[in-house]
């Protein structure tokens, strides 16, 4: 499999890796499958990770790092959307309904981003080889967890805290050497923020917030 780090072509003076190409265009495919609230969302979105853990392993730690939580918590979303999704008996459309998070639900996701991205950061520091850029790092691998958590629990939130950690993750890669990632990140700033419109509308006409009292 030493193919996927390698070269696949050069664009704008950028050199191309196939594992960061086809692990980014699945996470394409992953974002829009969210969008249309479609269960098949998180297998995507797993082997995208899968991928572009390979991809990242050894070079960059958090993105690294960010992957691998983006493989469990996918597993997470899986069963968390299977559980919840509408059902046509109950009035639904065999999709999950969409709903705001609650104050507490978003002081508590805001702290825990916060905290967390503060004990990563120390953590990396203290063991310098794991990064080379703790705060962003650690930034991009605690704010995955949260955007990633948040759209497994149905919140509209997810989609700002995707932008919130693309806004770092972007230049992050351009920087070390993937081009696609940030290129593909323009792309994924269009669908992220046609979806959260969608996402938004829909958690209008919902009947009954989904997931409302759920447990974690």
């Amino acid at each position: 499999m030493n193919w996927l780090n390698s070269e696949a072509f050069v664009l704008f003076g950028q050199h191309i890796l196939w594992s960061d190409m086809i692990g980014n265009i699945l996470g394409l495919a992953a974002l829009a499958l969210g969008w249309r609230r479609n269960l098949w969302s998180w297998p995507v979105q797993f082997a995208s990770g899968l991928i572009l853990f390979g991809a990242f392993y050894g070079h960059l730690t958090g993105s690294a790092g960010k992957q691998a939580v983006v493989m469990v918590v996918a597993l997470y979303g899986w069963w968390q959307w299977n559980r919840n999704r509408g059902r046509a008996e109950d009035g639904g459309d065999g999709h999950i309904t969409p709903r705001f998070a609650t104050w507490r639900e978003r002081g508590a996701m805001v702290a825990a981003a916060a905290v967390g991205t503060v004990a990563v950061a120390v953590f990396f520091k203290a063991y310098p080889s794991l990064s080379w850029d703790p705060w962003p790092d650690a930034y991009i691998f605690v704010g995955t967890v949260v955007a990633m958590y948040a759209q497994a629990r149905g919140m509209v939130e997810f989609w700002i805290a995707w932008l919130l950690v693309d806004l770092v993750g972007v230049p992050l890669n351009f920087a070390n050497g993937y081009a696609f990632s940030g290129f593909v990140y323009v792309i994924y700033g269009a669908l992220v923020l046609w979806g959260m419109r969608d996402w938004w509308l829909r958690s209008r006409q919902g009947s009954r917030p989904a997931l409302e009292g759920a447990p974690a």
